[in-house]
């Protein structure tokens, strides 16, 4: 049985991914002619180029959090 409802929970994760397609990314990174990151889930942008490519992600991650918490929270 409980090898059961753990293959059902593994399946439900497998059901709520998503393909793996052309225009199903993240982040738009434009460096030529000017420079701009672009979160796709969130609409946040930044012109701030070279620290997101250094890693410093944190702006797009407070922005993810912010557009998924409920009002009711």
């Amino acid at each position: 049985m409980e090898a059961e409802k753990r293959k059902g929970e593994k399946q439900k994760v497998e059901d709520n991914k998503k393909d793996i397609a052309w225009g199903s990314q993240i982040r738009s990174y434009v460096l030529h002619p000017y420079q701009m990151v672009k979160d796709h889930r969130t609409g946040f942008e930044t012109t701030q180029t070279q620290k997101v490519l250094d890693g410093d992600l944190k702006d797009f991650i407070k922005e993810f959090l912010i557009s998924h918490i409920s009002p009711s929270d």
